[in-house]
């Protein structure tokens, strides 16, 4: 009887201590799998502000609305009344002008983290202005991310079809080109009302710009440069020197102050060249 009672007391205890085992080694995988899932969180988490990060933003009249938009690749000053960006910023280095991604099956789409009424596929069908990309597709070649976000109709405005596919395509051509020559470019661009009475598109009436800015500088300590364009609105097929402005004169034009913070040292060379040829 007494053996009988010391062979159920060692069975005992060996189940105790295989119990102890087990729950250590569970406790010890979970606490591997937690520390693994928050290294692959620090991993996978990316500064939301990365690729936009040092972009000086333009000071606007305080009577025109704006939301800033912060995206991948740019940022957007929304207009609720005219239902376009006020302007659209973004860095382009050489790394970013080439790149094997392509524009997304579904392509334009609205973009809800703006208030309604706001514009959509169904203003711009039929209404014969097209869908112009303020940050060009092409630029956002690099990444999904940002190629996708480069379709939210916050990053369009009504655009003459001419224009879309001729002289605006051309500087956009023309930026690329720089970007690789200097490294890294900085360039603003919007549209511009000029007139009292606006023509719209669509039932959410999309205001159609009457014209086009677009400001491009260098920032380079050693050789800062800039240049700036305006371009109307319309089917006109000019050299890009037709265009050309200082970027003092575009903002006089637009009342939009670019590059707020630029250096003393820097404003001359960057804001009043107007010569494309100097850029």
């Amino acid at each position: 009887m007494i053996s009988t009672t010391k062979t159920n007391i060692r069975f005992l205890v060996k189940i105790g201590l295989l119990l102890c085992m087990a729950t250590l080694s569970a406790a010890c995988s979970c606490s591997g799998s937690r520390s693994t899932a928050k290294n692959a969180i620090e991993q996978t988490t990316e500064d939301p502000q990365k690729y936009t990060r040092g972009i000086d933003i333009p000071i606007l009249n305080d009577s025109i609305p704006q939301q800033l938009l912060y995206r991948k690749a740019y940022i957007a000053s929304y207009n609720k009344e005219t239902r376009c960006p006020n302007w659209v910023a973004w860095k382009l280095t050489a790394e970013h002008v080439n790149g094997n991604v392509q524009r997304p099956g579904t392509a334009w789409h609205e973009d809800v983290e703006v208030p309604t009424p706001r514009a959509d596929n169904n203003d711009y069908r039929n209404s014969g202005w097209t869908r112009g990309h303020m940050c060009p597709a092409a630029d956002n070649k690099w990444d999904e991310t940002a190629m996708y976000e480069s379709f939210l109709f916050t990053n369009a405005c009504p655009q003459h079809k001419a224009l879309n596919s001729g002289d605006w395509n051309e500087i956009e051509i023309s930026c690329r080109q720089w970007a690789k020559k200097y490294g890294e470019i900085i360039i603003i661009c919007g549209p511009l009302f000029l007139k009292q009475e606006h023509q719209t598109i669509g039932v959410h009436r999309v205001l159609v710009p009457e014209a086009f800015f677009k400001v491009i500088v260098c920032l380079d300590p050693e050789h800062p440069r800039g240049i700036g364009f305006i371009c109307r609105n319309n089917e006109g097929n000019r050299n890009k020197d037709f265009y050309t402005n200082s970027i003092k004169q575009v903002e006089r034009i637009t009342g939009i102050q670019f590059f707020p913070n630029l250096p003393e040292e820097m404003i001359t060379a960057v804001k009043n060249n107007d010569d494309i040829n100097q850029f």
